[in-house]
This record gives C-alpha cells, structure tokens and sequence, in this order.
C-alpha cells in the first residue's frame, strides 16, 4: 500500500477531500521524523512506538580489500507495533 493508497482510503472512508487528507498525512510524517531527530519518542497507543534505537560500535570487514573497519556507534529509527495491532495481524495474516 502506498501514500496515495492510504489517501484514497482515508477520503473514502471520511468523506475529507483528499488535499486536506495528505497534507494531513505529510504533516505526520514530518513531526514524526522532526521528533526522531531530536531524539524524542513518539507513542501512539493501540498502534505502536517511533522509537529511536542506539546501535554499538562494531568492527566489520570490507571483503574486497581485505581490511578491516570500525563502524562508529549510531542511532537508528524504528518501529514497534503495539500489542494490540500484532494480535490483529497475526489472526489475519495466514
């Protein structure tokens, strides 16, 4: 399903016009990258947490020159699904 998927369904489903259903849906998406920036958690309860994940430093190999390489610490967005929507889509998915 895409952005235009989901506008589609959310018009239909509402009876918004659908300028306003994506402007709606792109200002989400931008609060929601905004908040993981500035490392702030968002929770959306019965759906799931944008988290911010710290991951360690490690030591890799690049293969073809045969060296190896220090990958610094970071941080990465996630998701986690609340419980609630993974019950839902373990009963539906088959």
């Amino acid at each position: 399903m895409t952005k235009a998927d989901i506008v589609n369904e959310i018009a239909k489903n509402t009876g918004i016009d659908k300028a306003s259903v994506l402007a709606t849906i792109e200002s989400f998406m931008d609060v929601v990258k905004d908040s993981l920036a500035n490392n702030e958690n968002v929770y959306l309860r019965g759906f799931g947490s944008f988290i911010v994940k710290k991951r360690a430093q490690k030591t890799a190999r690049n293969i073809s020159k045969n060296t190896t390489i220090i990958i610094p610490e970071h941080y990465i967005p996630a998701f986690k699904p609340a419980k609630s929507f993974v019950a839902k889509v373990k009963e539906n998915v088959k």
